[in-house]
């Protein structure tokens, strides 16, 4: 079993992913209908908001959560047809299957990204369906080289609070280049050209959260278009979708074969 990470709770105790017109990207082709009259399960609900954007649409939602559960219980107060459970995404059981299971950049972030979907697709009901985002191996060579180097050689060991002033300085220095050099036509050469594209669409304290994250986050793994293709074999799902998000990320979803 996962251990807990506090790192986690201090980031949702900061901040909320609240940002509607990111989750709705994330996970296309799907829409808030494709949840409407079901059964959800939001694996890494983390602060709540995913579980209560989703909540005015399903039958009922289920977040699950190791290190943020009160966090969460507390922003979907207000429906009666959400509930936060606290537990490991790769191991935890319920008596009844979903019609449809959605994991918002937290796969990558567990023990093991592969046996965590394949647990998740097992709570997937026959004809219903599951998706993921996650970050892509590919173009996150700056933050699997960088980033990542950084954490082992010590950031990880700075206080939450140290970590967090850091990344408002981080997100400020980036401003100047994002709206100068990032607005030139040099997407072939800038690394991270689209996903600047959407810094712009957000607000500063999401830009600062998404920064803080890749700071704080214990363990990161970044997935291989190939990894994540074999995850949905076609033996087990139909209606297959992968693409890339912003050269960053990809998302996948899939149907459960009856």
């Amino acid at each position: 079993m996962q251990k807990k990470q506090q790192e986690w709770a201090e980031q949702w105790s900061r901040y909320k992913d609240d940002s509607t017109f990111l989750f709705l990207e994330w996970i296309h082709p799907w829409t808030f209908e494709d949840f409407r009259g079901k059964r959800v399960l939001d694996a890494g609900c983390g602060h709540g908001s995913h579980t209560a954007m989703v909540a005015p649409h399903a039958k009922k939602i289920v977040g699950v959560d190791l290190n943020c559960a009160d966090i969460a219980r507390k922003e979907i107060e207000p429906f009666k047809n959400a509930e936060v459970v606290e537990g490991d995404i790769a191991q935890i059981r319920f008596e009844e299957k979903f019609d449809a299971v959605f994991c918002i950049g937290v796969i990558h972030h567990t023990d093991n990204p592969a046996a965590t979907f394949k647990h998740l697709a097992s709570l997937v009901k026959p004809g219903g369906r599951i998706l993921i985002w996650a970050y892509s191996y590919e173009g996150n060579f700056l933050n699997r080289t960088v980033v990542e180097g950084l954490k082992r050689w010590g950031l990880l060991k700075l206080p939450a609070g140290l970590l967090h002033a850091l990344a408002w300085l981080l997100t400020l220095g980036l401003y100047p280049f994002v709206y100068t050099i990032y607005l030139l036509p040099l997407q072939p050469v800038l690394p991270y050209f689209e996903y600047f594209g959407n810094f712009r669409k957000l607000g500063l304290k999401k830009n600062v959260q998404n920064v803080f994250d890749k700071l704080i986050a214990p363990q990161t793994w970044f997935l291989k278009k190939e990894e994540i293709a074999a995850w949905f074999d076609p033996e087990t799902f139909e209606d297959v979708h992968l693409s890339n998000y912003k050269g960053v990320s990809w998302r996948a979803s899939g149907t459960k074969r009856g």
